[in-house]
């Protein structure tokens, strides 16, 4: 792995796993149902019921089963939505540019297609991204934002490092550039059995879906998904790493006049399955005190 890819890798990967069970799409409970985004497929995930409506949204080259342990958690106070975005699950995978505004259009058909007004959008890594630009283009629709361990503005890099970062995602080795990845980010004794699963799920995802969307991410052409204010709470739940700074901290919370921002100990990159109880818990804190769920 190159050293600008290392870099990127610690960037939005970087954390010392802890035991967890592996996510697996096919865990993911509820009610299967596809939107229709032109000619393509979304699919998404509903369970729970009640006035306010949680919408889920995973991360690059993973799918809705990331989301499992929120379920049973949340599905009692709130309508939950999981999403498998664009070209990941079992959604279509059409050979399209795979850029942050495509994927927010797949969130926003889901919401239309599901009759949900307005959702608070939980975004892990990628989504964060993500949900940004569903703000961008519907704020109307859009109760409060949770960023998981991912930027809610881009990292500053040169055309070079964003290339480089992309590029070995378009080779026919990939697989092998996929499985390096992971093997960085699982490092800890015990967490083969782990790190296997993640790659399994990883690699269902196809070669033009994780180069573009890789690519696309850090794409210095494309606008950056930075928001300036958001007329909406604004939350972040991060694994604690040196990557998140004060710096950081006062940006999130300068965005809306309700804004909360948590770091979680002895976790890494995958806080919501590392360590779902105490995830669980902080986002129940968090919707609860901006009166996104019921007391």
């Amino acid at each position: 792995m190159n050293v600008c890819a290392r870099a990127l890798f610690s960037l939005f990967f970087w954390f010392p796993v802890l035991a967890m069970a592996g996510p697996d799409e096919s865990s993911a409970k509820g009610e299967s149902h596809f939107a229709r985004m032109g000619t393509n497929r979304i699919r998404y995930l509903t369970d729970g019921k009640g006035t306010n409506t949680i919408l889920f949204v995973h991360g690059w080259g993973c799918n809705a089963g990331f989301w499992r342990e929120q379920i049973p958690a949340f599905a009692d106070k709130a309508r939950v939505l999981l999403i498998d975005l664009p070209g990941h699950g079992e959604s279509d995978k059409p050979e399209v540019d795979y850029t942050m505004e495509y994927f927010a259009d797949a969130v926003i058909a889901v919401l239309r297609d599901a009759k949900v007004e307005k959702a608070t959008l939980v975004g892990h890594s990628m989504a964060a991204p993500v949900i940004c630009k569903v703000y961008a283009k519907a704020p109307e629709r859009v109760a409060g934002m949770v960023a998981v361990d991912g930027f809610l503005r881009r990292p500053k890099m040169s055309a070079e490092q964003a290339e480089s970062i992309a590029a070995p995602y378009r080779k026919p080795e990939y697989r092998e550039q996929v499985k390096q990845m992971v093997n960085f980010m699982f490092q800890n004794p015990g967490t083969e059995a782990l790190r296997d699963r993640v790659t399994s799920e990883m690699l269902k995802t196809p070669q033009h879906v994780l180069a573009s969307a890789m690519g696309e991410m850090f794409n210095l052409k494309q606008p950056a998904w930075d928001l300036t204010k958001v007329d909406a709470p604004v939350m972040s739940i991060n694994a604690r790493s040196p990557m998140w700074t004060e710096n950081y901290e006062t940006y999130v919370r300068s965005l809306s006049t309700k804004a909360d921002y948590r770091l979680i100990d002895g976790t890494g990159h995958f806080v919501m399955l590392e360590k779902p109880s105490e995830f669980n818990s902080a986002l129940m804190e968090m919707l609860t005190k901006f009166e996104l769920l019921p007391k």
